[in-house]
C-alpha cells in the first residue's frame, strides 16, 4: 500500500517536495450532486430565482474556488491551472443539479484536490442560493471521477481496485495483487461516450478488462454496461446507437481484442 507522503519520519505534517518531479500533463475530474425538492429545480430552470442565475452564479464560484484551493486545504501547492471547467446540469429524476469540474495543468503535481475543491464550492453555492426555499437539500456524491498524468499514471473510479486489507500477510497480498495488476493491464480496453451520452451515463470514459466480460464481441460489453443500471440499459440500447472501434464505425456483433477504443455515440434521428 502507498505511503502517506504528506508525513515525515516522525509522523508530522509536511508540503511534500515535488522540485524533482517531471512536469506532464495532468488533468482531474470530479463530481457531485445537489438533490432538492422538484418546486426548487423547477425554479432554478426557470430562472425565477430572487437571487438571479443559481447555475451561473455556481460556476463562477467553482472556477474561483479551484484557484484558490492551496488556500483552503493545507499542504496543497499553489498551482499554474491552465483550464478550470464546471458544468452544473439539471437532472429531473434526481431531482436537482449534477456538477462536473475538470481541471487541467502541465505541472510537477496533480490537480485532483483542485478539481474537488471547484465541485464542492459549486455545490455549496447551490444551496446557499436556494437555502431559503428549500433547507432539505443535500450535497451527495463529492468524488474524483479520474485522473491522468504524473508517475501514478491514469485512474478511474469505475475500476480502481479496493485498498487492500493490512494484514500479518499484507507483503504475500501485495505481491499477488500485483502479479494480477499486471496480468490483467495487458487485456484493457478503453470505452469513451460522446455527446448527449456523455451527459446522460455521468462518464466521459472508462477503462475494463475484457477478463470481466463474459465474451470477447461487441454484445459482452454491452452485457457488461448494461448491469450498471437502468440508465445504462436506456441509454445503451437500441438499433440506432453508433458505435466505433479505434474509429472505425462497426457493428454491434464485431469482436473486441485488448487495447481497443471503443466509442458510443448517441442514436442519429431524422430523414
Amino acid at each position: 500500500m502507498n505511503t502517506l507522503t504528506h508525513l515525515n519520519a516522525r509522523g508530522e505534517a509536511r508540503m511534500v517536495d515535488v522540485s524533482d518531479k517531471q512536469i506532464t500533463s495532468r488533468t482531474a475530474s470530479a463530481c457531485a450532486s445537489v438533490k432538492m425538492h422538484p418546486t426548487t429545480l423547477n425554479m432554478i430552470v426557470e430562472g425565477g430565482h430572487p437571487k438571479g442565475d443559481v447555475l451561473a452564479t455556481a460556476r463562477i464560484a467553482g472556477i474561483m474556488a479551484a484557484k484558490k484551493t492551496p488556500e483552503l486545504i493545507p499542504l496543497c501547492h499553489p498551482l499554474m491551472l491552465s483550464k478550470v471547467e464546471v458544468e452544473l446540469t439539471p437532472d429531473t429524476n434526481l431531482p436537482g443539479i449534477r456538477i462536473l469540474a475538470t481541471c487541467k495543468l502541465a505541472g510537477q503535481t496533480g490537480v485532483e484536490m483542485e478539481a474537488l475543491t471547484a465541485t464542492s464550492v459549486a455545490a455549496l453555492t447551490v444551496y446557499d442560493m436556494c437555502k431559503a426555499v428549500d433547507k432539505r437539500m443535500e450535497i451527495e456524491g463529492i468524488r474524483v471521477l479520474e485522473k491522468t498524468g504524473g508517475k501514478s499514471g491514469d485512474w478511474v473510479f469505475d475500476t480502481a481496485p479496493q485498498p487492500a486489507d493490512q494484514s500479518a500477510s499484507a507483503p504475500a497480498t501485495q505481491t499477488a495483487t500485483s502479479s494480477n495488476t499486471a496480468a490483467s493491464k495487458g487485456s484493457m480496453i478503453q470505452v469513451h461516450f460522446f455527446a448527449e451520452l456523455r451527459e446522460q451515463l455521468g462518464v466521459d470514459n472508462l477503462s475494463l478488462s475484457l477478463q470481466d466480460l463474459s465474451g470477447n464481441t461487441l454484445e459482452d460489453l454491452l452485457q457488461q454496461l448494461h448491469s450498471r443500471g437502468e440508465s445504462w440499459q436506456r441509454y445503451l440500447s437500441g438499433n440506432n446507437l453508433l458505435i466505433a472501434i479505434n474509429q472505425q464505425m462497426v457493428k454491434s456483433g464485431h469482436n473486441i481484442k485488448a487495447g481497443d477504443e471503443v466509442a458510443f455515440f448517441p442514436p442519429v434521428t431524422g430523414g
